[in-house]
Parts: C-alpha cells; structure tokens; sequence
C-alpha cells in the first residue's frame, strides 16, 4: 500500500511539473545562444565614449553571451566611470560578432564601434534580465549621445539579447519629445538600423522589415533585396506581450525567425505551452536545470503557480460578466501568467457589498452549464496544436546542437529559391551600408532634410504678357524681389497658403475681391509702375494695408483675370505645396 502510495505520488508531481519543464525549455530557447564560453580580455579600462566615431553599434547577446566586469574592459564615460558595456575588441560573441564586426573593414579606422551591453543574461529571473539589458543599453546610448551628439547608433540582439533590442527600439521609437525638442532617451532619428535575430515578440504574418514600404524585400534605404518573394515564418513570437509597434522605427528594423525556431514561430492554439512559457519566465530556470527538482526549486514552482492562480481568481472577480463571456479559465491563466499583466480591479460599492451574493450572482449561476460546456470546447479549441508541438520535441527541434532552428540565421541561405545570403549575412551588410553613409554625412544630409522645412520656388520663368508696357528696369527688378522675399514670408506661415489655395480651387467666390486693389494701385502714379508686383509680397510698399492679405495672395493665381497682379502671384503660389516635415 505505502509503495503505491509513493507510485501514485510521483506520477501525480511528474504530471504537474510537465509543463513546467516544457514551459522552461520552451523560455531557455528564447535565451540561449551559448555553444561555448565567453571570451576573456584583461580587466584595463581603455576604451571612452569621448572616442567618438560616426556610428556605433550596441550588441546584446544571448544567455550567457555577455561581458562581466572584473573579467573584460568596460566602456568609461565621460567623468571615467564605468559603464554596462565593453568595447567589441575586448568582448568577443561567437554568435553576434560576424553581424557588427562587418563594418570595420569598409569605413575609415576609427569611424565605426561596436559595443557589447552587461547585463545578467541568465535565466534566474528572464523577465528581470530582459530589463537590466534595456536599462543597461538605453544607459550606453545616453552616454554617448552625451558625449558625441552627432553619433548614429544601430542596435543588434540575439536570442534572449533579441528580446532586449526590440524592447529597447520599441522604447525609443515611441517616445515623445520634450517641449525643447529632446527625447528622453535618444533622438529617434539617431537610431539608423536595429536588428533582431529570433524576435520572440514577432507578430504572426509580420515579414522581416516591420514597417518598411516593402515588408518582406528589404528595410528603406537599402537597395539589396533580402528575398526574392514573399516569405514569411508561420506562427508569431512565443512572447506575445512583447509585441508592438516601432514607432518611429519602423522601416529601420529587420526581425529575422527562422521556420521552426518555437522562440518565434510558434504555432497558434498552444494555450497550455503558452502557459508553460509565461510560468517559466517567473521560474528560476537556471535552477532547475542544474538541480532538477528539488525542494528548493518546487518551491519556486508552487510558489509562481500559487500566485498565477490567484491573480486569475481576483481578475474573473474584477470582471462583471464573467460567467456570461467565452473567456475561459485558461485564457484567464494565459492573460494573468505574463510577467507584464496588470490587474483589474472592480468597484465593489457598484455591485454590492463585499462577502454578499447578488441578484446579479445568482443570475451568474445560471450560466454555470453553458460556462462549463464552453470550458471543455474552449480548452480543445485552444489547444489544438498543442499535442503536435510537445510530441515533436521542441527543445530539440529548436535547441539542437547541429539541427536547432534557434541557430539557422547563420546557415539559412537559399540561393535557388531566391534567398542568397543568410540572415547574418544580410545583417552585415546593412550595417556596412549605414556605416559608410554615416561615414560619409549621407546620413546627416537625410536627417536635416526630412526635419528642415522645403521651401519651394518657382523655378517657371515670369511671363512678361500681363505686365504694362515700361521702359523701366525697376518692374524686373521688383518682380526679382518679390520672388526672394516670398519664402521668407511663406515660412513664417506655412499652413496658410496651402488651405487658401484649396478653399480658392473649392470655391472660386471669394476672387473678385481680390484682384480689386491691385488695378488700383498703379493708378496714382502711372509713371511708377514699379510698385505694382511688390504690392503683396512686400511689406515696406505703400498703403500698408495692401500687406495684411499675403495669406491668400494664391488665390490670385488661382484666378484667370488678365491684368492682375500676376508676376507675385505667380511666384508666390509655386510655395503653396510645401511639404510638412
């Protein structure tokens, strides 16, 4: 009796930590990347963000892909202080070097850097790692940016370094700038490339340039196609709360998954495994693999499991309809179990007092039958593909030494189908690319023009036919005035123009009383036509009041009546299209 006791026991904890186990396999491939230890260099702090160069690079890597102080030379700021990162020629990744290293070679000694983010990079806690490498990183980039206002700055992650390169991008990409025009952590438009090897926050469908005017070909401003179709990974990232948009980003990211790496294409209706996945996160799963099961580590696991539940308790009870939704308890477990849920919380004087059961709760109860059929088909329906995943051994299919998925982006190269470099490859090459324009102030030149305003002159030459007859030089000479001085007076109100022009072409009405003071004016003084096309553009001409309308001067180019004060209005009109920055 006492041995099938113990038996009986044992299979019952068997089954509870399955997909525990299956849940930290699933997290360890999202940040393991280690096939050997880091490299070593002496402990001297040599290299500054004084040093400036025109762009660097910030590389995070994977688990256990990091550099420590005390074992490697950290970057000093300013002031000589150390900073959470190392220079790539004191810190080497065996994975991430091939990637921003490739520049070196193609720019000027000393115009482009790499530098690697510390951070914990283990799986103690993924969660709390993840965030040290974004502070760390976002830390290194404020430094420099402070030191060398003109650096650019690409950002580069793999596996669990991944997940802290697009959070970091997704920060700066949707900040808003300050009333001064500065950003909190850097100016986004600093930022000229990120790259993202196994995007566990990938979006189902989502190709590898999120954002870019060709999704699937190749990030903006680089002419070299990554494909030749339109590929994509099925599934999405195994962290979907991780997800987002890049904000001011976007078109500058390339988020490379490889087909079967689980960290990124996951297949939908997994609930149970993205249970698993989101329990892992909160584990101590460096812990577990060492130890296995201990009473240590199972209490971890209840202890995460025991808050889980209760979070899903408190949020059915937030909810004033619950018993009357198609959520489910596991979807309730799934939306409570990410590390990033924050709890609702329900006006408990709006439904009645705290311990009493409702009218509205006895309603409830007579749902109870319907929730309980739907638990049973939400749950098959939810886990679908669930059996078909944990049957095919994810952590070998993504984790294995010479067939894992996780490493394909060094060896996914497809020439035939269209596909002639692999993901790393490709990477290099944009880089290479963004450091030689940075090198070179293309980059400069591409961020003044699309933040300076266009003013626009007619480039048209000045049809002398509505003009009076002169034998005067001054006409021309005012006609050359007006057309210098109309951007001037076009900048200070840009939007005006454009809503006159298109309220003119809308509805003609307005006109005739426009043209009225520009026959008048010549008539006075006929021998001074001189006056006569500065009357608009011109403040210093006489009367004044002939000054104030500039606003609307297009709608004298809008107009067809001849003896107009055509020359101004025609120069004036050419800055109407002005396009806003």
């Amino acid at each position: 009796m006492a041995l099938d006791w113990a038996v009986r026991n044992k299979r019952i904890v068997a089954a509870a930590v399955a997909p525990v186990a299956l849940g930290a396999a699933a997290v360890v491939a999202v940040a393991v990347s280690e096939p050997s230890a880091p490299s070593t260099a002496p402990t001297t702090l040599t290299a500054s963000v004084t040093e400036c160069h025109d762009m660097v690079s910030i590389a995070v890597g994977g688990r256990n892909d990091s550099p420590r102080p005390g074992t490697h030379a950290m970057l000093l700021d300013a002031d000589g202080n150390p900073l959470p990162a190392a220079s790539s020629t004191d810190f080497s990744s065996p994975w991430v070097d091939e990637v921003v290293n490739a520049p070196r070679d193609d720019v000027p000694e000393g115009s482009y850097s790499a530098v690697y983010v510390e951070y914990p990079a283990n799986m103690s806690s993924y969660d709390d790692a993840v965030e040290a490498g974004v502070d760390n990183a976002e830390t290194v980039m404020q430094a420099i940016r402070q030191a060398c206002p003109d650096t650019k700055f690409a950002v580069v992650g793999y596996s669990e370094g991944a997940d802290v390169a697009r959070r970091v991008a997704m920060e700066i990409g949707n900040q808003e700038s300050a009333e001064d025009g500065s950003y909190e952590i850097v100016d986004p438009d600093s930022v000229v490339g990120v790259v993202i090897l196994a995007d566990a926050g990938r979006t189902a469908g989502e190709g590898p340039f999120p954002g870019a005017e060709d999704e699937f070909r190749n990030p903006d401003g680089f002419d070299l196609a990554y494909q030749s179709g339109r590929n994509s990974a099925s599934g999405s990232g195994s962290l979907p709360g991780t997800s987002g948009s890049f904000g001011a980003l976007d078109g500058k990211v390339a988020s490379f998954c490889s087909e079967g790496d689980l960290t990124c294409s996951a297949p939908e209706n997994i609930a149970l495994l993205q249970l698993a996945v989101n329990v892992g996160r909160q584990l101590n799963v460096d812990a577990l693999e060492r130890d296995g099961l201990t009473p240590e580590t199972a209490l971890d696991v209840a202890t995460v499991l025991g808050r889980i539940a209760m979070a899903a308790f408190a949020d059915i009870q937030s909810q004033e309809n619950w018993m009357q939704s198609d959520e489910t308890f596991l979807d309730v477990l799934v939306k409570v179990s990410d590390p990033s849920y924050e709890p609702a919380v329900r006006d408990v004087a709006s439904t009645g007092t705290d311990g009493e059961i409702t009218s509205g709760e006895l309603i409830d109860l007579t749902y109870l039958p319907a929730k309980l059929r739907n638990e049973v088909i939400g749950f098959i329906a939810d886990n679908e593909n669930t059996l078909e995943v944990a049957l095919s051994d994810p952590y070998q299919q993504t984790l294995g030494p010479d067939t894992g998925h996780h490493f394909d982006y060094w060896r996914d190269s497809d020439p035939e189908n269209g596909k002639p470099l692999t993901s790393a490859q490709y990477a290099a090459a944009w880089l290479t690319h963004l450091a030689k324009q940075a090198e070179s102030g293309e980059l400069d030149k591409a961020e003044a023009e699309s933040t300076a305003p266009q003013l626009v002159v007619s480039s048209k030459p000045i049809d002398p036919a509505p003009l009076p007859p002169t034998t005067d030089g001054d006409v021309e000479k005012a006609a050359a005035g007006a057309t210098t001085t109309t951007p001037t007076t076009t900048s200070s109100t840009p939007a005006s123009p454009t809503r006159a022009a298109a309220s003119s072409s809308a509805s003609p009405a307005p006109v005739p009383p426009v043209p009225a003071p520009s026959p008048a004016a010549p008539a006075p003084s006929p021998a001074a036509p001189s006056p006569l096309p500065a009357v608009e553009p011109l403040p210093a001409v006489e009367p004044l009041p002939t000054v104030e309308p500039t606003t609307v001067a297009p709608t004298t180019a809008e107009s067809s009546a001849p003896g107009t004060t055509t020359p101004a209005a025609t120069t004036t009109p050419t800055t109407t299209p002005v396009p806003q920055p």
